[in-house]
């Protein structure tokens, strides 16, 4: 067979055009990206339960934590009197009957750590009339992997106890504990376990450094529907998130009800999943620059999830005003100088050079109904955007879906906007998750887009039939992997349409996963990326600065081909069952093949715990200058330099 390229009508690749979008969905954020240890660190958590229209929140606030010993004579109380922080009131009362008692933290799964890991370890004690001491620590049952010891104040005043902890021994599954050595009542709050070595003293510094690895060009954060809530007053507000951590007011997540249904009387196994927001707007912020990637913060246009509710605020209520404020806002706190109200926060925060923002997402996958007028809502935050910082660039949406009326609808607004005002939106944000079947037929979808309307593909991920919701990692086995490196071939030969994009979901905990498949799993020891994690890396790292038109000959067969300077990346998928001989022939000279970067396997194979890179690229030596085999279920990247 052959792949022909045509430098005829080649056009520019975006720079960065494959990035990450990043949502607390599966644990990701807190549990996950946050490197904060423990679980309900503040005793700000929630129970949520219900369905549509009908959610229940109720203050769970000793969650995660339980009497130790086990059968200790340990009460515990959750107070909200003279709160340590009004943001964030709730505290625990500790009352032991006894010498020795006080309680433990579950951790998630427990807390994994290497012999010799340092941590900081810090704590909030008040004390009436107690006494004696205090230890805190992690054991592995009672066995120590490091202990401290404080002796709180009596003197009726919160006191802040920190520490620079090691690790005496290995340990995984441990537990964390908090105990008086003798009997008594404290009152304790605002706990935290941070491993030393945590990217900026934020980030879990392996699945960090997974993100790194990847070189995104950009990043999308922190939804998704977690912007939109289950309701207006559980959306995400980024004025909430930014300051003192501990000031930063917790917030129920909006997966802690997906799943619930009338068989388990709408209660979710993650019923008590929550935003502590220790990673929050500044820290994406950061994020962006540890990644060397352009920010695009999304914010909410008045309307909750329209999957979970019809509540909205009306495009003609001045209520409105303060949405399209906070929206506004984003741009000041990223780019403002100290003299402006945001960019003082930012700059006080530790930040006082601009973050250089360039792009805003207004919204995430709304559409048009009566209850959301979202055409109209719209407009209105795209022309104040417009209006007062022009050099922003608008993302926009086209709902959550492809290819259904209200997608066409959504499309067909837009083209009319953009024909009146070609800065109505930059690009606008298709979502997709679609059985491989769909992704093949559809590398060519974008061919016939009209060429005004620029598209990033936000969301999207194959799906595999008796996978995609196994909730593990399995759900990431290799047929959906090559079918996403197919469809996104169609995405490059089309980077004049498709500017950006980047799969979703990002990240999932084992055992703690609402959605799959997932682009990184982990768990409390290691992480690893699946499949699809290194098709979008070799996109990100293996792309040149300009898109050729691609041709091939043979069923089964995708390809595209980009060139930067003296080199011409040639991607090709094999999606046959059968070994493929190619010989690459163009219209201009792109040399001779340098590499061959490749992946193989059968499609259902999948990284796992137990080997975390059965499927990955590996470099294969070129035999010819311009042909190649290609294996059966391939996709392979041809390095050419001239």
């Amino acid at each position: 067979m052959k792949i022909s390229l045509y430098k005829d009508g080649s056009v520019p690749v975006f720079p960065g055009s494959t990035g990450i979008f990043i949502e607390d969905i599966n644990y990701g954020i807190d549990g996950g990206l946050y490197a904060e240890l423990l679980e309900n660190r503040n005793f700000e958590a929630k129970f949520v339960h219900g369905c549509i229209g009908n959610y229940v929140v109720k203050a769970d606030g000793a969650y995660a934590w339980d009497a130790y010993p086990a059968d200790a004579p340990v009460a515990v109380k959750l107070k909200d009197d003279r709160p340590l922080f009004a943001e964030n009131p709730h505290y625990l009362r500790i009352v032991t009957e006894r010498d020795g008692c006080g309680v433990s933290n579950r951790a998630y799964d427990g807390i994994f750590l290497k012999k010799g890991d340092v941590l900081r370890l810090s704590f909030w004690v008040r004390s009436y009339d107690y006494k004696g001491g205090a230890v805190a620590g992690v054991y592995m049952g009672s066995e120590p992997v490091f202990e401290v010891r404080c002796k709180p104040h009596a003197d009726g005043k919160w006191h802040k106890y920190s520490y620079r902890v090691k690790a005496k021994i290995a340990c995984e599954g441990a537990q964390f504990r908090f105990i008086l050595n003798k009997a008594g009542a404290v009152h304790i709050d605002c706990f935290s376990l941070m491993p030393e070595n945590a990217v900026y003293g934020i980030f879990r510094r392996d699945i960090a450094e997974l993100l790194k690895d990847l070189h995104p060009g950009f990043v999308r954060f922190p939804g998704g529907c977690v912007v939109e809530g289950n309701t207006l007053a559980n959306r995400y507000r980024w004025k909430l998130s930014v300051g003192q951590p501990e000031r930063r007011r917790h917030n129920w997540n909006r997966w802690a009800v997906h799943g619930a249904g009338a068989e388990g009387d709408f209660v979710s196994p993650f019923a008590h999943y929550g935003q502590t927001l220790g990673i929050g707007w500044y820290e994406y912020f950061l994020l962006c620059e540890y990644l060397g990637a352009k920010p695009l913060p999304v914010v909410s246009l008045g309307i909750a999830c329209q999957y979970m509710s019809e509540e909205a605020v009306a495009p003609d209520d001045p209520e409105l005003e303060s949405y399209i404020q906070d929206a506004l806002d984003v741009v000041e706190f990223a780019n403002g100088g100290r003299d402006t109200v945001w960019g003082r926060v930012r700059a006080e925060m530790g930040h006082p050079e601009p973050f250089g923002l360039e792009y805003i997402g207004l919204g995430n996958e709304q559409w048009e109904t009566k209850e959301s007028q979202f055409y109209a809502r719209f407009e209105i935050f795209s022309a104040r955007m417009r209006e007062k910082f022009p050099e922003i660039k608008i993302i926009g949406t086209v709902g959550p879906d492809v290819d259904t009326p209200r997608h066409k609808s959504a499309w067909a607004w837009t083209l009319k906007n953009l024909q009146k005002d070609e800065k109505f939106v930059y690009a606008s944000d298709e979502h997709f998750y679609m059985p491989p079947a769909w992704m093949y037929e559809q590398t060519d979808r974008y061919s016939d887009y009209p060429r005004i309307g620029k598209v990033y593909a936000g969301e999207f991920a194959a799906h595999v039939e008796g996978k995609f919701n196994k909730l593990t990692p399995e759900a990431n086995v290799w047929e959906g992997a090559l079918a996403e490196a197919a469809v996104m071939t169609g995405m490059e030969r089309n980077a004049d349409v498709v500017i950006m994009k980047s799969y979703a979901p990002l990240l999932a905990r084992i055992g703690r996963t609402q959605w799959s498949p997932n682009l990184i799993w982990f768990d409390a020891t290691r992480s690893f990326g699946s499949a699809d994690y290194y098709v979008q890396k070799m996109y990100s790292l293996l792309t040149g600065e300009a898109s050729y038109r691609t041709a091939t000959d043979a069923k089964g067969v995708y390809a595209s081909a980009t060139a930067s300077g003296d080199l011409t990346y040639v991607k090709v998928v094999n999606a046959t069952d059968e070994t493929i001989s190619a010989d690459v022939e163009a219209d201009f000279d792109f040399g001779e093949m340098l590499r061959i970067v490749q992946m193989q396997g059968e499609f259902s194979d999948f990284n796992s715990m137990e080997e975390p890179e059965k499927i990955v690229p590996v470099e294969v030596a070129p035999t010819s200058a311009r042909s190649v085999q290609l294996p059966p279920r391939s996709f392979s990247v041809l390095v050419f330099r001239k």
